[in-house]
């Protein structure tokens, strides 16, 4: 009686540390918590109701996603990346995203782009909702990059883009989200990349998907140099 009441407690225990992971996670990409600020675990427990124990484990897991950075004798904090390195991910992102789109021009099928199209349908829906001011993209399956990067049909790509690195790539991406005239301009370059794709001309997708993520660059770095 008392393992099973303990296996008990360890599964409750998991499952408000997978709940607040997932919060915290939200959080962070969005900006309701900032870059480089100290995580204060008696505000984050009382926050969302929950003891310091799942707590931690979720700044653990948060930790191994790389948005958040945990020091000795410091704590942790959310994790703020510098020009350097923000264009070092963009280089990567540009590179490897380009590449998926090639290889996705000759996996697709149709039933690919109709699902593409009805993603980017949903999509406009939302910017137009928000009067052409804001851009975000849910993760996964809503992701219009994740749906790009998993049509390339390569596992260790997928796990590169959307594995180590994807929440820290969307929490720099949700910034340029909001950057004016960026919203309408990124939606019509995703149209162009889908039209490639169906078209399976993968020279075309990969200089389009290049052309769009270095647009976000700098579009990212003219932000931070008005900061």
């Amino acid at each position: 009686m008392a393992a099973e009441t303990a296996n008990a407690l360890n599964a409750k225990s998991s499952t408000l540390a997978d709940d607040v992971f997932d919060q915290i996670r939200t959080a962070i990409v969005k900006g309701e918590l900032a870059p480089g600020s100290k995580i204060n675990e008696p505000q984050l427990s009382k926050q969302y109701g929950i003891s310091r124990g799942p707590l931690r484990e979720a700044i653990r897991r948060l930790e191994g996603c790389k948005l958040v950075e945990i020091k000795p004798n410091v704590g942790a904090n959310i994790v703020s990346l510098n020009i350097s390195q923000l264009i070092e991910i963009y280089e990567i992102r540009e590179s490897l995203e380009g590449l998926a789109c090639r290889l996705a021009a000759t996996n697709a099928t149709a039933e690919d782009y109709l699902r593409l199209r009805e993603l980017l349908t949903q999509h406009e829906e939302q910017i137009q909702s928000e009067n052409g001011l804001r851009y975000y993209q849910r993760e996964g399956d809503l992701d219009f990059h994740f749906q790009i990067v998993r049509l390339s049909g390569n596992a260790r790509l997928f796990d590169i883009l959307c594995g180590e690195l994807y929440h820290l790539l969307r929490m720099y991406r949700v910034q340029t989200a909001n950057e004016p005239s960026r919203p309408i301009q990124a939606f019509k370059e995703h149209y162009q990349i889908v039209d490639a794709i169906e078209q399976a001309d993968g020279e075309l997708a990969e200089l389009l998907m290049n052309r769009h993520i270095a647009n976000a660059r700098k579009a990212l770095m003219s932000r931070i140099e008005q900061e």
